[in-house]
């Protein structure tokens, strides 16, 4: 069993903030496979589905971005996972908008939200999806960037990256992380 962990805020005003590219990520998954009703769990929006025969929850904590872990955590405990089987999905401004990379483990790299999984799952070491966001314009500060939405021009790129994403998890589900890395992340182009 496997829990892919979109990272977000809940409530109306954030749904389309950057910040919530998790979010989107489960919800665009939920939508291309049959899945469970929603239901509450452990302050999260639970759902489940099944990959190649293996049950996967999918989880969107409600204890906002900062606190993720306290909602993740337990579920893991609750149903026994190992934190290499806890797939986080997250916003990365250190990307560009739409672009994934897919890690085993790291750093939070400053991310609150990482912060809190590593300190609730009590480990570095669980599989990454880091969405693009791009970097703030000069005169943002961070959580400006990162609570508002996405800009028009850049609509096309996020629903690309959105797609990209959901593409890369459900492969990887199948094919495991290592493989999932080799097939998902982008190419590097050799330098001439």
């Amino acid at each position: 069993m496997k829990l892919v962990v979109g990272l977000g805020n809940p409530g109306k005003q954030y749904e389309t903030t950057k910040h919530n590219i998790g979010f989107m990520v489960i919800d665009a998954i939920a939508d291309s496979v049959s899945h469970t009703p929603w239901k509450e769990e452990q302050r999260a929006e639970v759902c489940s589905i099944n990959v190649d025969g293996e049950k996967v929850l999918l989880v969107k904590p409600q204890t906002f971005m900062n606190a993720s872990g306290e909602s993740v955590g337990p579920l893991m405990r609750y149903y026994k996972i190992d934190p290499s089987d806890v797939y986080c999905i997250y916003d990365d401004m250190d990307l560009p908008v739409g672009k994934l990379r897919i890690r085993p483990n790291g750093s939070s790299g400053g991310h609150n939200g990482i912060k809190s999984m590593i300190s609730h799952l009590g480990t570095e070491n669980f599989p990454r999806f880091r969405v693009g966001i791009g970097r703030p314009l000069p005169q943002w500060t961070v959580i400006d960037h990162v609570l508002a939405p996405f800009s028009e021009e850049n609509q096309e790129k996020v629903q690309k990256g959105i797609k990209d994403t959901v593409k890369a998890v459900l492969g990887t589900l199948e094919v495991g992380i290592d493989k999932g890395m080799n097939l998902y992340n982008p190419k590097r182009r050799p330098h001439r």
